[in-house]
């Protein structure tokens, strides 16, 4: 097992909570089709790097919606562009394909799209390309110290 897919494992000790070994699953689509779940049903961690604090931010999302920029960016408080593979590793301690909106090395400034209390579970990445976790959308946005916020197109 690898050592993200335990940090998150550990996270989730004592949660009501199903961690799952998935094919292909790069995409929300792909993952909820492993799943056999509606896409909005996935939980999406896009991380975006502050342009003027250089810090990575992340924006947890319905697998169907898109981040907007421009709502992002206000609720950052600063224009962002995209965080590159050494920033997400960095700050999260995943790789990108596998970030997990929980368990980061280190803490990390973030925001969870409301279209995700539709569904009574979600499913995110568990640390790897490969692996997911289901939780209820309240856990999610209380583990992950997300702030509910609109930022989707």
């Amino acid at each position: 097992m690898s050592k993200s897919l335990k940090r998150v494992r550990a996270t989730l000790e004592g949660e009501q909570t199903e961690i799952r070994e998935t094919g292909e699953a790069k995409t929300a689509l792909q993952a909820a089709s492993e799943l056999g779940v509606e896409v909005d049903q996935i939980a999406k961690s896009i991380i975006f790097q502050g342009q003027t604090s250089g810090e990575a931010l992340l924006f947890i999302t319905a697998g169907g919606n898109q981040v907007c920029e421009q709502k992002a960016a206000a609720l950052a408080g600063e224009p962002l562009g995209r965080a590159d593979a050494a920033l997400v590793r960095a700050q999260t301690g995943f790789a990108i394909g596998g970030v997990s909106p929980i368990a980061h090395k280190n803490p990390i400034r973030s925001f969870f799209d409301p279209r995700l209390h539709d569904f009574a579970l979600i499913w995110a990445a568990a640390g790897t390309p490969h692996h997911v976790f289901s939780l209820t959308p309240a856990r999610l946005l209380e583990k992950s110290k997300s702030q509910l916020s609109d930022f989707v197109v």
